[in-house]
């Protein structure tokens, strides 16, 4: 069964079909979109009781749904400059050493930072035998993705890619997969050195927004696009720790990459274990100075 599951994902039109779930996701369908809702959040075992809004009546489409608030207070963010906090809620997939320009994907699948970074030879170097950690956000997760650390937006790309699913079996099975799927990286400069957030697409997944700039939809093709910002000013993009700085509609996963002797991953991250936004994630690498 799972290698038909695995197989039947390499032909199916997954671009056309996640045009179509996308369209569906976003439309007002009254009682049909409160019924959808009301079954998802039963068979998914979604936690309603710490959402804004409650009640799925309340939304209007089921993509409002997805990317439902949480009530004030729901994610305290850990405090202290040296602390790290969790991007989303989800589960570690991997975590550890960027080894030789290559990220653990899972057992016996590795690949390539540079490509995951859109093929930027230089960009790359900033996190030569640097970390890096892998989250994957099931459907049943809180989506939005919110800073681990104050940070400054310098670069945004997008990579062009396929749309293969994220979740463990196909990472297990699908070589390459998250720099082979489409993806949106986020590059921002913070006080442990440059971090990288990725925000992996996936199947049926109808779009990646980011608080900037909105939904990133550039022209179809194979063309790697970037937009450049400035460091300070009055067009610079300021964002702080735990604050809000993109969200998914429909599940999937993000990875972050580090400099060198920058962060040092809390001892609470285990492969497979729970992630919850605003806990801590990471701390600043203490240096021997002797």
């Amino acid at each position: 069964m799972d290698k038909i599951k695995i197989g039947f994902q390499y032909w199916i039109p997954k671009h056309a079909l996640t045009r179509l779930v996308g369209k569906l996701a976003s439309a007002k369908l009254g009682g049909l979109t409160t019924a959808i809702i009301r079954l998802f959040i039963k068979q998914y075992k979604v936690n309603m009781g710490e959402a804004l809004h409650s009640d799925p009546a309340y939304f209007k489409t089921f993509n409002e749904f997805f990317v439902r608030e949480l009530e004030e207070g729901a994610r305290p963010v850990v405090e202290g400059e040296s602390v790290l906090t969790h991007p989303a809620d989800g589960c570690v997939s991997q975590f550890g050493p960027i080894d030789n320009g290559r990220l653990i994907q899972a057992k016996g699948h590795d690949f390539s930072a540079q490509e995951l970074l859109g093929g930027d030879a230089d960009l790359y170097e900033e996190f030569a035998d640097g970390k890096f950690a892998t989250i994957y956000l099931s459907p049943r997760d809180y989506h939005r993705v919110h800073m681990p650390c104050d940070g400054v937006l310098r670069q945004m790309i997008y990579v062009p890619g396929d749309l293969f699913s994220v979740n463990p079996l196909t990472a297990e099975n699908v070589p390459n997969l998250f720099a082979r799927n489409e993806r949106v990286v986020c590059i921002f400069d913070t006080e442990h050195g440059p971090m990288a957030q990725v925000l992996v697409g996936a199947t049926i997944v109808g779009s990646i927004e980011v608080v900037w700039s909105g939904t990133i939809t550039p022209p179809t093709g194979n063309t790697v696009h970037r937009w450049n910002y400035p460091a300070e000013g009055n067009n610079a993009i300021t964002l702080k720790k735990g604050e809000e700085m993109g969200r998914f509609k429909l599940g999937s996963t993000v990875i972050n990459l580090f400099a060198q002797d920058k962060v040092a991953f809390d001892e609470s991250m285990q492969n497979g274990a729970a992630t919850v936004m605003g806990t801590a994630y990471a701390h600043a690498e203490i240096k021997d100075t002797e």
